[in-house]
């Protein structure tokens, strides 16, 4: 047992603290107003979303404190452990990239920004090639960039492109490097394919459904229908979309894969050796808490009430 170990596997089980909570989550989703559920989360660790904030802001403002809780967490570990938060945070790169290519593409004078109401994420430690992305003049540019990192070629310079080829790539590199997070990687990753070709009618490009096979199987990646791609993916991906008969439905298995996501790390938080898991598992439930307090604003700026959303959406596991 290192000391580095106890120092980080602490410092996570005391960021359970930092979560907003059932009880807490549904309090904002009943609010009347947006305001009104800022006004509540101004006593919480999400604090930042201020009065006034729109909708997407407001939101915005609930990822940066998970990143920020994430990047604390970072510095407590030893360098296993942080490889393997850098590997779950992907998503924050992911978005970077994401709104600087849009922005590039949109004004091919702009300069290193994602323009000014979509400021950047503040990496810190948990960056893996940001620094180079953002010095991208052009969509090519960027491309090339991410080509020559740890990302790979996402196969094209679209926005699109370079999300879906960077969010495979992510789900690639959380397989390997953290396999507690495996099935979550796998699952994911099968959404998104489903996504993209059954419901968007995209074509991958051809890295990323090479990328994809390693995970979901050649045979699911070439499938020509949604029915047969379920049917052909591994137990590892296939256990989310068990209930999704229909492409069009596939909007509920993200509910479900957060719901597992929080269970899995609640018990991984619960382990009480000093090593990994506890680590990976703050990390899931602060991430999913974050997804619902996300998604509980929105509910409020629709003035309040759990409408049609699936109950996962609200309700934590115990």
């Amino acid at each position: 047992m290192s000391a580095g170990w106890v120092a980080g596997v602490t410092r996570a089980r005391a960021l359970r603290t930092r979560c907003l909570g059932g009880e807490g989550i549904r309090e904002v989703a009943a609010s009347p107003t947006l305001d009104d559920a800022l006004r509540y989360l101004a006593a919480t660790p999400y604090r930042h979303a201020t009065a006034g904030a729109t909708p997407a802001e407001a939101q915005r403002a609930v990822s940066a404190t998970l990143l920020w809780h994430l990047r604390v967490l970072a510095g407590w570990q030893p360098a296993t452990g942080a490889d393997a938060i850098r590997a779950l945070a992907a998503g924050f790169e992911i978005s970077n990239a994401e709104h600087h290519v849009r922005a590039l593409a949109a004004d091919p004078r702009a300069r290193g920004t994602p323009g000014p109401h979509v400021p950047p994420y503040r990496l810190g430690a948990l960056a893996t090639a940001w620094t180079r992305l953002a010095r991208a003049r052009t969509p090519s540019e960027l491309r090339n960039a991410l080509a020559a990192s740890v990302w790979g070629d996402p196969g094209g310079e679209s926005s699109a492109s370079v999300a879906t080829g960077m969010r495979v790539s992510a789900a690639l590199r959380l397989a390997t490097a953290v396999p507690d997070a495996a099935r979550w990687a796998a699952a994911r990753l099968a959404l998104l394919f489903a996504r993209e070709v059954f419901v968007v009618g995209r074509r991958m490009p051809d890295v990323s459904a090479r990328r994809s096979a390693r995970l979901l199987g050649p045979r699911a990646v070439s499938a020509g229908s949604y029915v047969d791609f379920r049917q052909a993916l591994p137990a590892t991906a296939r256990w989310l979309l068990e209930g999704v008969d229909e492409a069009a439905d596939l909007w509920r298995a993200e509910a479900w894969w957060w719901k597992a996501v929080e269970q899995d790390g609640r018990e991984l938080l619960r382990r009480s050796h000093f090593g990994p898991q506890p680590v990976v598992g703050a990390v899931a439930v602060l991430s999913a808490d974050a997804w619902r307090t996300r998604g509980a604003l929105e509910l409020a700026a629709r003035g309040g009430g759990p409408g049609d959303w699936p109950a996962e959406v609200l309700d934590a596991p115990g």
